[in-house]
């Protein structure tokens, strides 16, 4: 009897080091590659990630010779369908770990359809790294140690002289969704992330503990979109790490996307869910005028501005710049953290839901965080500790352009600051940083937070 297995292709857009693709072509005759299209999805996506996944689509599609089936649906119908008119024998994926995978796999286990998962997008699958007594680390340094000393595999080979079905013309259902004008995306595919990461070992990997939180320059990797959508697994990326400072530091980024998945997977609810619930407690206000100003980079501070408007330009932020723009939006203007995660995501092409929901938990100070909520960032001081010389605002706030060096980080202060249209400051720092700690008082007084909190 003829064999044909069935991948299906999900967060992981590569064919190096995809153990769960190796597994269908060993278990079939041919093989056929299927992206599932969830248009739902994909409408309520921002441009900027319809755009990315476009384009990674295409790449895969030529790497694999044109012989891609991308059919739209939800997996739960477009599966069965497939199987039945391509006499599947066999179906193969990479477990996925995020909420909406998750519901797709329950719901294709129970139609009855067996799929072989192996591996994930993980160097160590969520739920694998458990304290002595079998519970989850709740703390990322622990976290780190114990997924240190329990390790992963080496990566694999991309697969040699793969046999993959043509699909009908029917199931090429390939998008071409185009980059909003003035958008300014990187490189999308398993060959930009292979290109960006050997790139990054030449000239930024040593460096990386030195310039990581420096906005207006190349010291990260740019690797978290190609990580978000499997166009590079980590595995490969450890692989190329020494021991040395700079590559720990660079280690250490990893196994934080690895202690989010792992969070996010015991903890579901906490995709827009409170991981320390005590904070719903917290007043918080609607989200209005000033949200829309914080959204669009016209808040007055140079640092935030300079960010938000990164984020419409290229889809991306530098991390620092997230984690300053987030304590802004929380501490500052005192709305919710969920609302600018929803933001993140609608225009993030790295737009992982663990990694987004959880770096904005850690910064609001209602997440795996050991600090207090405390913890307020001053934006003035960030921009000048972290672009002291104003290069990172001045290629996204063209209006502070004419300010020469940390002058460009207190703009009000100089006669001719605002003088070519830059925003005078929606809030001041000092007097909202004060309205925060009352607001966490509040809750004190409730008996509500964990007792280190409580001092």
């Amino acid at each position: 009897m003829a064999t044909r297995s069935l991948f299906w292709f999900r967060r992981d857009l590569r064919l190096q080091d995809n153990p769960a693709l190796l597994a269908a072509l060993d278990a079939g005759e041919d093989c056929l590659a299927l992206f599932v299209m969830d248009l739902d999805i994909a409408e309520r996506s921002g441009p900027y990630r319809r755009a990315y996944l476009a384009d990674s689509l295409h790449e895969l599609d030529a790497a694999l010779g044109g012989k891609l089936a991308v059919s739209n649906g939800r997996a739960s119908e477009v599966i069965p369908d497939v199987i039945s008119r391509y006499e599947i024998t066999s179906v193969h994926a990479a477990q996925s770990f995020a909420p909406y995978g998750v519901a797709d796999e329950a719901a294709l286990a129970q139609q009855g359809i067996d799929i072989e998962f192996t591996g994930s997008g993980y160097a160590v699958a969520p739920g694998r790294v458990r304290k002595p007594d079998g519970t989850n680390y709740r703390v990322y340094t622990p976290f780190f140690r114990a997924w240190m000393t329990h390790g992963w595999r080496a990566p694999v080979a991309a697969p040699k002289a793969p046999k993959f079905v043509t699909p009908k013309a029917s199931d090429r259902s390939i998008p071409d969704w185009q980059s909003p004008v003035g958008g300014a995306l990187q490189k999308a595919g398993e060959a930009a992330a292979h290109t960006s990461f050997e790139s990054f070992i030449k000239s930024g990997l040593d460096s990386y503990d030195v310039n990581r939180n420096i906005p207006g320059i190349a010291g990260t990797s740019r690797l978290s979109p190609h990580l978000r959508w499997g166009e590079i697994h980590p595995r490969t990326i450890l692989s190329k790490l020494n021991q040395s400072s700079a590559h720990e530091v660079f280690r250490k980024e990893i196994a934080w996307r690895e202690f989010y998945a792992d969070v996010l997977h015991h903890y579901p609810h906490t995709d827009t869910g409170y991981y320390a619930p005590q904070y719903e407690a917290m007043r918080y206000d609607e989200p209005g005028a000033k949200f829309i100003a914080w959204k669009e980079g016209k808040t007055g501070y140079p640092i935030v501005d300079a960010a938000m408007r990164q984020l419409v330009v290229e889809g991306w932020m530098h991390n620092r710049s997230r984690m300053i723009v987030a304590s802004f939006l929380v501490k500052d203007l005192h709305v919710e953290w969920q609302h600018g995660a929803s933001h993140f995501m609608n225009y993030l092409i790295d737009n992982d839901v663990a990694s987004n929901s959880h770096g904005w938990q850690w910064t609001a100070g209602c997440g795996t965080d050991a600090s207090p909520y405390y913890r307020v960032f001053n934006p003035v001081e960030q921009g000048k500790r972290f672009d002291p010389d104003g290069d990172y605002i001045r290629k996204y706030v063209p209006e502070l352009g004419h300010l020469p060096g940390a002058d460009i980080h207190e703009p009000w202060t100089l006669l001719d600051g605002l003088s070519h249209g830059y925003c005078e400051r929606i809030v001041d720092h000092a007097t909202e940083r004060l309205e925060s700690l009352a607001r966490l008082e509040e809750i004190k007084a409730a008996k509500e937070l964990p007792p280190n909190q409580r001092a």
